[in-house]
């Protein structure tokens, strides 16, 4: 063979070796990361650190003796399985008997001021002195009480939080804008004094009762106890107990409403700035049993929400403000055609009655109007007589009085009620008049309904505003019940009293929940005949800082949006409708204010709660949350244990019911239990079965006391008190907390303490951590970062773990153990233990002080507890490596799970900003003032349109000026989770051609990841992944069905649309006299030049 033939060979067949070995060279470098960042060494970084961190986390919470304390009692312990369905039914039994009593209480009320009014004769004359509740205890400039205040003795009270009250006597609150001795105020307060005795009878048969009252329909609102009331910033009360929601419901029955608004061109200026009042006086008086819909007219129909065309909608929050919302958009121009407008009203009613989906009792047409040309008798002959089923109630806006008649003749052939509405000043108290035209019917029949409310917030009652300062606003419902006046001789007219009420707080309802029985994840909830929320651990009414603030929304959450994972409604549609029964889903539950989650299979049994519009659930987590455990012990070894003073008891647990006599309400619940324990006590009621375990618990949990103060004791261990506190906590809601250093240098202050809502045993949910350690695999512990506290220099790492009975998956969790150790501490140990190698000179290729390679210290949700960059602690990882996190997450070593809040707040910018501000400006406030006082004097003249032409001018300023506000929003954000069977990974990224490579392993015995990252490549190109919350917006089509859509609900059970001898001939004031042009000239030279 040629020379030059095998030459030619040869250097083929080194091109070839060397292409091979160039190829090998780059799927080398792209298909592993080892030779940059050698996975075995990363691995025995985290061995090191997790057999360090596990050591000392073992050794100072004493979860090792714990664990084989209960180790030693496991053949005296019996593990049952909870009977979800017993338990529920139970509870709504124990919850029916708390709502009876209330009942009871409003039922005495009830009976003693309808006597004391039949008792009553009318004396216009009469004269009586009472406790107002303003003026009580004011003294005038001579020092001297003033007229209606009196000395009326007030002391602190810790049942009504520590508010100073009087328990022998009520006060009387009467309005800012009625007088004080009004005859009609002064007859029924002296009446109703009767109430006094009752009050305090039904104080002390059931001693759990908080406020009780009576509000009259005549404005004023007696209270007790009696408290002092305190006007606003501005002097003024703006408390009215006759727009309130139990006030309302309790006088009235469902309605179906539809509201006509005149827009013709004679509605120009303040006449449609009076009607827009109205109608959203209307809306105020309407609540979530009711139906209703606009419609503005002229020559032609405007829907005021065109979207709704044809159908009526529920009367919630959110349904009315979108509605309050369109009402700016009217103007007024053209002719109005009232007979077009009256028949569309008559026919949607009658056309949304039959489809079902309404109140399926009272109708009404509420006519919003400055006149009318014609009584339009054909019409109401066709529609509406003889039954006369839908009632007529016509607002006459304005001050003229030339078609009265005509309103007033069709509000009376139609049982209605006319009124006229001249200033702005006038409409409350003008629209309330309709309400007790629908309430006649109701009183002739003597059908004393028990209602109870939606949950709510009433911040302008004293105790409310006094309540804001210190523990924040209390979430309550209303029992109310009406009240009538039985006399022979107004028995037709059907005249309304009143209503009286008394607030039962949510937190009282969850005092007859135990949580113990539930589980860790287990908890208990419950909804209205409407589906929202009465209480619910996700429901989130208050934001803001302190979080004093409530939503916009807050009183309407339905079911639906807290349990959002049922997306067919079958678990909110069985409760709606009052059935028994049980549901099973996976859910997400977001904890550690919505930055973790845990994913949990649930199965939930509910029923109804008899006597009242309400349903109970329960929803039990499956595995160690479907079982509880039977410990049994001496009565002396557990009280001997129980005293010891490092044990705790959970604060809103009920172990026995303090509340039940006055006597008992200063005693702590481990003293009530020694007292119930001794027999000497037969009245103090407590619960026997959560008595015996939480002894059980003292007395295996004792020897930890002494375990812990070994430990401090010991100069030589925690020298460097790296480690603050040791904490024990059981399913008996027991606590044991041991403080390796003096409280003064806690670095966290909070730590189980109140102010750290999710860190202890609360009456809806167990602490954080310990929910957390029960996720956890058995016998390793679960380390964390606590996003309040603050600076990195301030912070603290927990460790936890959970103890069980039983070496099964499925055993009831019995504990939960742990410490609260440095931030610094904790890290320091991490960099010690990644600066370790196999070298057998000790020095080591790789470390974590290597300038090429970023290391972190990550948990399983994805939060940093250490970085380099200490600016970087407590962030998500996707924030400071959106790269690395986006292969983690294609490699399935983390998975993305979307979570969805319903209740959220997100910022607008509105371009008009709200009255009060152009009132701080004096220009605005003296251009306001002769505004008014030019345009009363020619509004004879010219119809009010000179008022539109001078609103339009002066208000363009603060339309201008704009501002941001909160307004309810659905959004949508994510949440991470390891993936537990991937304990090692490695990765490389494409960064532009640069190769960027990572190790991830796993901390042995921990909840934690080390991640080690080369940091050569510039990988900027991937952007961050945040947990940032987006909002869901829904497209145009899908807002409207989202308005049309109705839920299943519940219609109350009792309905009083009309009554036969009902006497509809009252059906108006007369109409209001115009006053002459001088009269008005001579008050506004008298508010022009004062004396």
């Amino acid at each position: 063979m040629p020379k030059m033939q095998v030459d030619r060979r040869r250097f083929r067949v080194w091109n070839i070796l060397l292409l091979f070995s160039t190829l090998s060279s780059r799927i080398s470098e792209v298909g592993g990361s080892h030779q940059s960042i050698p996975p075995s060494v990363v691995k025995l970084w985290a061995s090191a650190f997790g057999g360090e961190m596990k050591s000392i986390s073992a050794k100072y919470s004493g979860s090792q003796l714990l664990q084989k304390k209960y180790k030693e009692y496991e053949k005296a312990v019996r593990v049952e399985e909870i009977d979800g369905l017993r338990l529920v039914k139970r509870l709504a039994e124990n919850m029916e008997e708390m709502f009876h009593r209330k009942a009871q209480a409003m039922k005495r009320l009830v009976e003693a001021a309808e006597e004391a009014h039949l008792q009553h004769d009318e004396d216009p004359d009469l004269q009586y002195e009472y406790f107002n509740a303003v003026l009580i205890n004011e003294m005038d400039d001579e020092g001297n009480n003033v007229e209606l205040g009196g000395e009326f003795i007030l002391q602190p009270n810790d049942h009504f939080n520590n508010l100073s009250v009087n328990l022998s006597l009520s006060v009387v609150q009467v309005p800012t804008n009625m007088y004080n001795k009004d005859s009609a105020i002064v007859n029924g307060v002296y009446w109703s004094e009767a109430l006094n005795k009752v009050f305090v009878d039904n104080f002390e048969k059931d001693p759990s009762l908080i406020w009780q009252y009576f509000g009259s329909a005549k404005g004023f609102f007696r209270q007790y106890p009696g408290i002092k009331w305190k006007p606003d910033e501005h002097g003024v009360i703006a408390f009215d107990c006759r727009n309130r929601k139990w006030y309302i419901q309790a006088a009235t029955s469902p309605k179906d409403v539809v509201i006509l608004v005149d827009v013709s061109g004679s509605m120009k200026g303040l006449r449609l700035t009076i009607a827009r009042q109205t109608v959203s006086s209307i809306l105020d008086t309407l609540g979530d049993d009711d139906f209703f819909n606009i419609i503005a007219y002229n020559e032609e129909l405007h829907y005021v929400e065109p979207c709704l065309n044809g159908t009526l909608v529920q009367a919630d929050v959110a349904n009315k403000d979108h509605f309050r919302e369109h009402l700016d958009k009217l103007f007024a121009q053209g002719i109005g055609m009232l007979d077009v407008a009256l028949s569309e009203a008559f026919n949607l009613l009658g056309e949304f009655n039959e489809t079902g989906r309404g109140s399926e009792c009272s109708q009404a047409i509420m006519l919003v109007t400055d006149g009318a040309v014609d009584t339009y008798d054909a019409i109401f002959a066709k529609y509406n007589w003889p039954d006369r089923k839908v009632r007529i109630f016509p607002y006459l806006i304005g001050r003229e009085s030339a078609f009265a008649d005509n309103l007033k003749w069709m509000a009376c052939a139609n049982k209605g009620y006319f009124t006229q509405i001249s200033t702005l000043a006038d409409v409350q108290e003008n629209v309330m008049e309709y309400l007790h035209v629908l309430s006649r019917p109701k009183v002739i029949d003597r059908e004393h309904d028990t209602v109870w409310t939606e949950a709510y917030i009433d911040s302008t009652l004293p105790q409310a505003q006094k309540l804001d300062d210190g523990q924040g606003p209390v979430l309550m419902t209303t029992v109310a019940m009406p009240v009538f006046s039985t006399k022979n001789e107004t028995r037709n007219h059907g005249i309304l009293l009143g209503v009286v009420g008394t607030d039962v707080p949510v937190s009282e309802l969850l005092k007859t929940i135990p949580k113990y029985k539930l589980g860790i994840h287990g908890y208990a909830f419950a909804i209205t005949n409407n589906g929202y929320i009465l209480t619910h651990p996700d429901l989130r009414p208050l934001y803001g800082d302190g979080k004093k603030r409530r939503k916009p929304n807050y009183s309407s959450v339905d079911l639906s949006e807290v349990e959002w994972e049922d997306k067919d409604d079958t678990l909110r549609n069985a409760m709606v409708n009052r059935k028994t029964g049980t549901f099973s889903m996976e859910v997400k539950k977001s904890v550690d204010k919505g930055r973790r989650v845990l994913v949990l299979h649930n199965d939930y049994y509910y029923t109804d709660i008899k006597g009242t519009p309400f349903s109970l659930g329960v929803a039990l987590s499956r595995g160690h949350g479907m079982f509880f455990i039977r410990g049994n012990v001496t009565v002396e070894e557990g009280l001997h244990d129980l005293e010891h003073p490092d044990v705790a008891l959970a604060d809103e647990w009920t172990y026995c019911n303090t509340d039940e006599h006055p006597e008992h309400r200063y005693l702590a619940q481990i003293e009530a239990i020694k007292l119930h324990l001794s027999g000497h006590e037969p009245q103090l009621q407590c619960d026997k079965e959560l008595i015996r375990e939480v002894l059980f618990d003292a007395v295996v949990t004792a020897p930890l006391e002494a375990y812990w103060t070994s430990l401090v004791l010991n100069k030589s261990e925690n020298s460097d008190k790296g480690v603050e506190i040791a904490y024990l906590g059981t399913r008996t809601g027991l606590s044991r907390i041991n403080l390796f250093v003096v409280p003064d240098e806690l670095t966290n202050q909070d730590f189980l303490t109140a102010e750290d809502k999710e860190g202890v045993f609360n009456a809806d949910h167990f602490p954080l951590w310990y929910k957390r350690a029960a996720e956890q695999v058995p016998g390793t512990f679960v380390y964390s970062l606590p996003f309040n506290t603050g600076s990195e220099n301030k912070s603290v790492v927990l460790a936890s773990t959970a103890i069980q009975i039983l070496d099964e998956r499925k055993s009831p969790i019995a504990a939960a153990v742990g410490i609260q150790m440095k931030l610094d501490f904790f890290q320091r140990k991490f960099w010690t233990a990644s600066r370790q190698c196999a070298a057998l000179d000790g020095k080591c290729s790789k470390s974590c002080d290597d300038e090429n390679i970023n290391c972190y210290l990550i948990d399983n949700n994805g939060f940093i507890l250490v970085a380099e960059d200490y600016t970087l602690t407590g962030n998500f990882f996707g924030e400071a490596e959106g790269a690395v996190m986006s292969k983690l997450l294609q490699m399935g070593s983390f998975k993305r799970v979307t979570l969805y809040d319903y209740q959220a707040l997100c910022w607008v910018y509105s371009e008009s900003s709200g009255s009060g501000s152009t009132l701080l400006d004096p220009y605005f406030a003296f251009l306001s003032a002769a505004k008014w006082i030019l345009t009363e004097l020619v509004i004879f003249f010219v119809e009010f349109n000179l008022y539109s032409w001078w609103q339009s001018d002066v208000t363009a300023k603060a339309q201008r000026l704009g501002r941001s506000m909160q307004v309810p929003c659905d959004t949508e954000y994510p949440a991470f989770v390891s993936e537990r069977t991937i304990k090692e990974n490695t990765g490389n990224i494409d960064c532009g051609g640069c190769i960027k490579s990572f190790v991830i392993q796993q901390i042995p015995s921990s909840n934690l990841f080390m991640v080690v990252v080369d940091n050569k490549c510039d990988c900027s190109m991937f952007e961050p992944i945040t947990m940032d919350p987006v909002e869901i917006m829904y497209i145009e089509s899908l807002k409207c069905e989202r308005l049309k859509m109705q839920k299943d609900r519940r219609r109350p059970d009792t309905c009083h649309p009309f009554h036969p001898e009902e006497n509809s001939m009252e059906c108006g004031r007369a109409p209001t006299l115009t006053p002459s042009f001088s009269a008005t000239l001579i008050c506004i030279l008298l508010a022009l030049f004062p004396r």
